[in-house]
């Protein structure tokens, strides 16, 4: 936050001093809001049909599991998608897809007659994770830049079309209407 002369935020300064933050190629804010809506997808796939993708992985006791995980997909989308900034998102993607794997991991075991379900998703959370962290990485390794609608300080404009130096004297001769100078019995006194 910028700080004033007297030590105080959010005064002069702060109105006028660009608020810079990252800006990525278009391409990586493109895949940063498929991402968003990748995840509200999968997060309404994993609510709805927690049960069926448990069984499908051989391990129905992680319905509860796998529902909780869509909540957090959901929120996550959400974040992506509503945030100025998705590269904290994004890093959280990168967090759940670490878990995701972790769960799914227990299911290669070898009396698990769903292993190759299970391979196959495995397979997925890696592709997905591959594309979060290639995301993720050019988000924060964006440059940084000034608001696209930039403030502009007028501080040091006078309002004059000259320096001041070019307009000494140009006044001289100026005589001001008497309204403007004031009624006579209020004028300061001349020597006749």
């Amino acid at each position: 936050m910028a700080r004033d002369s007297d030590g105080r935020t959010g005064g002069t300064l702060a109105r006028i001093a660009p608020q810079f933050r990252r800006r990525p190629d278009p391409a990586t804010e493109g895949l940063a809001q498929g991402l968003g809506w990748f995840s509200l997808g999968l997060g309404a796939a994993e609510i709805v049909a927690g049960a069926a993708i448990a069984r499908w992985l051989g391990k129905p006791e992680l319905t509860p599991v796998i529902r909780a995980y869509g909540m957090r997909e959901i929120v996550t989308g959400v974040g992506i998608l509503g945030s100025k900034d998705a590269t904290p998102w994004i890093w959280g993607r990168i967090g759940g897809d670490a878990v995701d794997i972790a769960t799914v991991l227990p299911a290669l075991e070898e009396r698990n007659p769903q292993r190759g379900n299970a391979m196959i998703a495995l397979m997925a959370l890696a592709g997905a994770t591959a594309l979060d962290v290639v995301c993720a990485r050019n988000l924060t390794q964006a440059p940084l830049t000034p608001p696209r609608r930039i403030r502009i300080d007028y501080g040091r404009r006078s309002g004059f079309p000259e320096p001041p130096k070019a307009m000494r004297g140009r006044a001289k001769d100026f005589k001001p209407p008497l309204d403007i100078v004031g009624p006579e019995a209020m004028r300061a006194w001349t020597a006749a």
